[in-house]
């Protein structure tokens, strides 16, 4: 029986079943993007592992590097070398369509193209172990933002992943069986009412032959009477 009260007529059976030709050409549509989506969070996952690995490895370094060298400096020397950067970075985020997903692409441009830049002060009073720490720093960070693209990526993805899922599930498990079993639902009942027509008519066809029969024996039966009372009229006395 049906989940839902329905009207078992041949026009709710044809709308049944565009709905039902909609709805399995959607489900196969919607699995071959669950199954694409994947496919690209399996490969974001695999570049963020990566990207993770480059990035704790140089912030690690930079991390030593500046340790050494705040042990050989003072931390007023320290704080005054580092506290006018000289090169000024501009980041900028544009968004790239991945199935449906937008998702976000940083892109920095520095000031000024010239290497040492991004040292803000003079090398007679600095150790050497800063500027490893600096320039460490400013090797991994192209690495750090295409690490943030990647974990907002894997976000979004799995985000999406999780919808067009819980979509798939609802057509498979929940939609098109509804439909399948009203379809079969309205299919019995029309086959029903159209056996009880059939036998309709062919009890009213007996009921008209009977009835024809009939009167042909009562008009026999009048004939013969008839006849009989015109043949004692015919007879001589």
């Amino acid at each position: 029986m049906p989940s839902t009260t329905i009207n078992p007529t041949r026009m709710e059976l044809t709308r049944l079943k565009g709905r039902l030709k909609t709805a399995q050409r959607g489900h196969k549509l919607l699995k071959d993007k669950r199954d694409e989506l994947m496919k690209q969070f399996m490969d974001v996952v695999r570049e963020n592992r990566a990207l993770r690995q480059r990035v704790e490895e140089g912030l690690l370094q930079a991390h030593r590097a500046f340790t050494v060298a705040a042990a050989l400096m003072s931390p007023e020397m320290l704080e005054q070398a580092l506290l006018y950067p000289k090169q000024h970075v501009e980041l900028e985020m544009t968004f790239q369509n991945v199935m449906s997903v937008n998702v976000p692409h940083y892109e920095f441009h520095t000031q000024s193209q010239d290497a040492g830049e991004v040292y803000p002060y003079g090398f007679a009073q600095t150790s050497g172990e800063l500027d490893d720490a600096v320039n460490a720093l400013s090797q991994v960070m192209q690495d750090m933002l295409r690490l943030a693209e990647a974990e907002k990526a894997s976000q979004l993805l799995a985000q999406e992943i999780e919808r067009t899922r819980r979509r798939v599930n609802a057509l498979e498990y929940v939609k098109i069986p509804q439909m399948e079993e009203n379809i079969h639902y309205i299919s019995m009942k029309l086959d029903e009412n159209e056996r009880a027509n059939t036998i309709r008519l062919m009890k009213v066809k007996d009921l008209l032959l009977k009835e024809n029969i009939e009167a042909r024996r009562r008009q026999t039966a009048q004939a013969l009477r008839a006849f009989c009372e015109h043949s004692d009229a015919a007879r001589p006395t």
